[in-house]
């Protein structure tokens, strides 16, 4: 595209909009403006045109995104067949062994929720089809990042900074290097309380007609004292089966 056909107000409108996550859902003028990495004068003539039109609310002193926001992304989801392909899988599933279950694909350094079944809550954060979590300390998200070739997923990690979100995190990219290797070897991911302390994790990857990794599937359940090893071996078996199921229909 040519720089004459971009334009550049909405550009710097929408890296507002990305500024804001769960993580950081009331952001100053000035947080906004470094998050976007704009100047303050237009960070604050964004959040002040998003708040005119209903997509902000303002205290005088913080933004937050009001639920309008949804109304860009739903559409998207809306209109994805993937959603509506593995919903009804995700549900059976759940049911079946009585934990959430969830389907995303990745976004840059970020997992994006497509779709969900929710048995019960094991996050502080309510998670749902647009939720987004960092792709390094999540199942689903190394999973992603296993499929991408060595550079590409190296990129993706030394893009931003790494935080630990607790104290059993992997941060080291050469770590989360080896990590995403011994994900790929073995088909499968497993996180244990890295994005959230009392959460574990498996994840498996959703493969397209040409045997491509397209999305993640993860069963998320409460920590407890059994070893992971026998987490995977009670839990793998179904997310395998979903898998293959769904690798013979079009997604």
């Amino acid at each position: 595209m040519k720089e004459r056909d971009m334009m550049g107000s909405l550009a710097k409108g929408l890296k507002v909009i990305e500024a804001f996550s769960a993580e950081r859902p009331r952001l100053s003028i000035s947080e906004t403006a470094e998050i976007a990495g704009l100047d303050r004068a237009t960070a604050r003539r964004c959040l002040l045109t998003l708040a005119e039109l209903g997509y902000a609310d303002y205290d005088g002193k913080f933004f937050t995104i009001t639920p309008r926001v949804l109304r860009l992304g739903t559409g998207c989801l809306a209109t994805m067949p993937l959603p509506r392909l593995v919903q009804p899988w995700l549900d059976r599933l759940s049911q079946e062994i009585g934990q959430s279950t969830s389907v995303s694909i990745l976004d840059e350094g970020e997992i994006v929720y497509v779709a969900r079944a929710a048995q019960q809550r094991v996050m502080s954060i309510a998670l749902m089809p647009g939720s987004r979590l960092p792709a390094y300390c999540t199942s689903m998200g190394r999973v992603l990042l296993a499929a991408l070739d060595e550079q590409r997923a190296r990129q993706i990690l030394s893009a931003k900074p790494l935080i630990a979100r607790t104290e059993k995190t992997l941060t080291d990219i050469e770590a989360l290097m080896r990590e995403l290797a011994a994900t790929r070897a073995r088909g499968y991911a497993q996180i244990d309380q890295e994005v959230e302390i009392g959460l574990r994790s498996l994840a498996v990857p959703l493969f397209d007609a040409r045997g491509q990794t397209i999305a993640a599937l993860n069963v998320g359940l409460p920590a407890n004292q059994e070893p992971m090893q026998e987490i995977a071996k009670k839990y793998l078996p179904a997310l395998l089966r979903v898998q293959g199921e769904l690798a013979k229909i079009s997604i």
